[in-house]
């Protein structure tokens, strides 16, 4: 039986297959993980150009409330998050994720404030069970509405020129900045974000408009498309976390290193501190802390260390103390780079632990995040 059969696929697929790119399955579709150049050009050249990404797998959402008021739509999105959306401003975006009852993380999200209403964007792997939990515990308040649309992102340091050619108020956008607006003629909602540590766009487009503006983006000299393989090396070199491996149900946000993502009003003495799921827990770990943490990893020499290799307090692997969640080559940083979970006595800069390769323990030094240092546009 063909793998690929059951596999969902993008507006751009087609696309995908035409430039030549290797096609892999990820998160439920069949996705372009790299092309001709290979993931090290790829990731080159995002951080020195502007990359190509299609992102149509995640799910994009409307949080519309029923009285047609915002701040019902708001505070009834509070009950499920530890962020404060009340005091997002219209046209803005933040970043933030679903908990659940422990305190863990269901899935991480982006959120933008749109006229009276919400708009989400969700992990493609969870946004079924998103959606679902959306419509269970809000869904008598609000109207909650899965779009059939194609998203797009635009990473690096010439994507504010190669966009401001089609609409020239795009580069007067902040980072995370949502707007709505025209390319090549098809009403889009913009938004200055991304993944990738770059400054950078992130394009929701009608979905039988999705090939169209992609191909003439692309007719630009300093566009390329880029795969799943540099998408992942890039976001790791920002120190971004990717759900289901750096966080889940079984880590908390402050264990994740994310307080800074728990605003000042949901938090212990804010205006409408608590409130959300695991907010006991939640609150309890950002004033007093947690025993373990995710922090960045700088394996020494050349060889990369990968996500679930295990971590330990000795030479000799004697003491386990951990695990690698996310790990591969940084071709900007030039070495192996790596994020995983110590113990708090260990999260401290310069920290050796050593991680199992293939029966050895190689020296990891524990490293502030990010490896890298982010272009956003603030």
């Amino acid at each position: 039986m063909d793998e690929t059969a059951a596999l969902k696929t993008t507006p751009l697929h087609a696309l995908h297959v035409s430039l030549g790119a290797r096609m892999v399955p990820f998160a439920g579709y069949d996705m372009p993980v790299q092309y001709a150049p290979g993931v090290l050009k790829e990731h080159l050249w995002t951080r020195s150009n502007a990359g190509l990404f299609d992102v149509s797998h995640m799910g994009q959402v409307t949080i519309r409330a029923r009285s047609g008021k915002y701040e019902d739509a708001a505070l009834a999105l509070e009950s499920l998050v530890p962020v404060d959306i009340l005091g997002l401003a219209e046209g803005r975006q933040r970043y933030g994720f679903f908990t659940d009852d422990k305190g863990g993380i269901l899935d991480d999200l982006m959120i933008t404030h749109l006229d009276d209403y919400l708009f989400v964007v969700v992990n493609a792997a969870c946004k079924e069970q998103d959606f679902k939990h959306l419509q269970d515990h809000i869904g008598d308040s609000c109207e909650v509405t899965l779009l059939d649309r194609a998203l797009i992102a635009l990473q690096g340091p010439r994507a504010v020129d190669v966009l401001a050619e089609l609409w020239a108020d795009i580069a007067y956008m902040k980072f995370m900045d949502v707007r709505h607006c025209r390319l090549h003629d098809v009403s889009c909602l913009v938004s200055r974000s991304g993944y990738s540590g770059e400054d950078g766009f992130e394009i929701s487009v009608p979905s039988d408009k999705a090939e169209d503006i992609a191909k003439r983006l692309l007719e630009h000299p300093d566009v390329q498309p880029i795969g799943l393989g540099a998408r992942d090396s890039l976001r790791l070199e920002a120190g971004l976390c990717l759900y289901g491996n750096d966080i889940d149900e079984t880590t908390t946000p402050a264990e994740g290193a994310l307080e800074w993502a728990i605003q000042k009003a949901r938090k212990t003495g804010g205006i409408r501190a608590g409130g959300f799921p695991g907010a006991t827990r939640i609150l309890a770990e950002l004033d007093g802390g947690t025993s373990r943490r995710r922090v960045g990893l700088k394996p020494e020499g050349k060889a990369p260390v990968r996500g679930h290799a295990k971590l330990y307090a000795d030479a000799e692997g004697k003491t386990e103390i951990g695990e690698v969640t996310s790990g591969g080559f940084g071709p900007s940083a030039e070495s192996p780079v790596a994020m995983g979970y110590v113990p708090t006595e260990f999260t401290a800069p310069g920290t050796t632990v050593y991680a199992e390769v293939r029966g050895k323990y190689l020296p990891v030094a524990v490293s502030a995040l990010p490896f890298i240092k982010p272009t956003y546009k603030r």
